[in-house]
């Protein structure tokens, strides 16, 4: 194990790509990440303004956007072609040679469309399969893959796929040959036991205190799905997981939150 290359892959939220100052300290601290590395952005809150002044109607259902064939258009217009270039060249800006990807650049990676159950999410997807090949050429020439949250299900037909989800699911598939990190950025500190209280950082999460943080009811249900992502990205070889602040990609000193098994 100590013989394999550290990966860094880091995953970005609406918060920090909403702001651009944030986004250009995020993008400069990212770049200077020695090794190779990885970026996944979410959406943020332009696809929403968009809709607003196209009026394409907004549903979501306990916080997860519901995506019809005119929300999914929508959506890849803003987040592989806007959200994505424009990191994408920021990056260029700041020596680090990247290029953008949804899951059907490459074939990298598949989806199948979401069952309807009691709720029809539309055109959503669930990673199926992650063809890592040319990500790891890329990689090896010192290029870093962009992901945005559109993945595809092989039959010519795009996919809205929560960008948590894309980040551990590349941290499981690059894990075989790298020793894989993965970090969560977004503008809390880490994972909280007050909401109200910013500096209460959780540091150490295992996956018994997770279970008992649950029973306790101390985990925020906004923080569920991405903790959810986190544990099976453990159970699948991935190194580390860290939560947090941007900061913690560079400065050790950082408080944020490390999940790991035991």
């Amino acid at each position: 194990m100590d013989k394999l290359k550290t990966l860094k892959i880091v995953k970005i939220g609406g918060n920090v790509i909403d702001n651009p100052q944030e986004l250009t300290s995020f993008l400069t601290v990212f770049s200077s990440i020695k090794g190779p590395k990885i970026l996944v952005h979410g959406g943020g809150k332009s696809a929403t303004a968009l809709a607003n002044q196209t009026g394409v109607e907004v549903q979501m259902i306990e916080g997860r956007r519901i995506t019809d064939a005119a929300t999914l258009e929508l959506i890849t217009m803003v987040y592989a072609g806007k959200i994505n270039k424009t990191i994408v060249a920021q990056l260029q800006a700041l020596d680090c040679n990247a290029l953008g990807f949804t899951g059907a650049d490459g074939n990298s990676i598949t989806s199948e469309k979401r069952p309807v159950s009691t709720i029809d999410y539309g055109f959503v997807g669930d990673v199926k399969n992650v063809e890592i090949s040319i990500l790891d050429l890329l990689l090896e020439q010192g290029i870093s893959p962009v992901f945005c949250a559109i993945t595809h299900d092989a039959n010519g037909q795009l996919l809205n796929t929560n960008a948590d989800t894309i980040a551990s699911e590349l941290a499981i598939a690059f894990s075989s040959q790298y020793k894989v990190e993965l970090y969560y950025c977004f503008e809390k500190k880490g994972v909280l036991k007050d909401v109200n209280d910013e500096d209460s950082v959780i540091q150490t999460i295992t996956q018994s205190s997770y279970k008992e943080l649950l029973d306790a009811q101390l985990i925020f249900s906004g923080m569920l799905p991405k903790l959810n992502n986190c544990f099976h990205a453990l159970n699948h070889k991935v190194s580390k997981v860290c939560i947090g602040t941007p900061e913690m990609l560079l400065n050790s000193e950082a408080i944020f939150t490390t999940l790991t098994i035991q």
